[in-house]
């Protein structure tokens, strides 16, 4: 159900978002593995910085979400609380596709729901940088178009068999494999995967003294 407000999102325009753009909002949410997974948006004011910032809303859009805490905390709370359950439904689409589990139907129904409340991409702005959206109430499905429009592509298009979840059983960030062999296992190796190689060497080194 859609969960919006007396405050209105003015007609605009929205750059086409990358497919990989949902993964950004899904991994908001990181070391999902861990006894403790690390929250970053952990409020309405949260949300609307990372709009404004990251999610591919206009920064006019952001600034009413921002307001919409002030003056309606309720109605602002309500629209947070469904903008992460859409999250947590990206996320079980996304990890149902790494790890070659059965997408479940009830996921792709919420995502169709999702779509068919936010904006459609019907109509190219006059020049053609972006898509035309309609002034619309303030609700987390139109917010969230950007990244609901790059999770349907991203599912759709066939980078969606290079979706991986890093092989960190702590980590499980949520990442698309753009190597050639399309073998990678780690968020970045860098750090994950780092901590996998000094691991292995630990115990091989623990088992030759042994």
């Amino acid at each position: 159900m859609t969960a919006s407000s007396h405050q209105v999102l003015e007609s605009t325009t929205i750059l086409a978002p990358v497919p990989t753009l949902c993964l950004d909002y899904v991994n908001t949410r990181y070391w999902r593995g861990s006894e403790t997974a690390t929250e970053t948006l952990g409020d309405t004011a949260a949300l609307a910085a990372w709009l404004g910032r990251e999610g591919g809303a206009p920064a006019s859009w952001a600034s009413v979400l921002a307001r919409m805490a002030q003056d309606e905390p309720a109605a602002a709370q309500r629209l947070f609380e469904r903008a992460i359950d859409l999250r947590e439904t990206i996320h079980r689409l996304l990890v149902a596709r790494a790890t070659g589990e059965k997408v479940q139907a009830r996921d792709i129904a919420l995502l169709n729901e999702a779509l068919a409340q936010a904006p459609s991409r019907e109509r190219l702005d006059g020049h053609s940088s972006g898509w035309t959206v309609p002034r619309a109430a303030a609700s987390a499905e139109t917010l969230l178009a950007p990244v609901l429009w790059s999770a349907a592509d991203l599912l759709l298009q066939g980078d969606a068999a290079r979706i991986r979840q890093c092989a960190n059983e702590k980590c499980r960030w949520v990442f698309v494999d753009a190597s050639k062999a399309g073998s990678r296992r780690w968020c970045t190796m860098n750090s994950c995967g780092n901590r996998a190689k000094a691991q292995r060497h630990y115990h091989k080194a623990k088992t030759v003294k042994a």
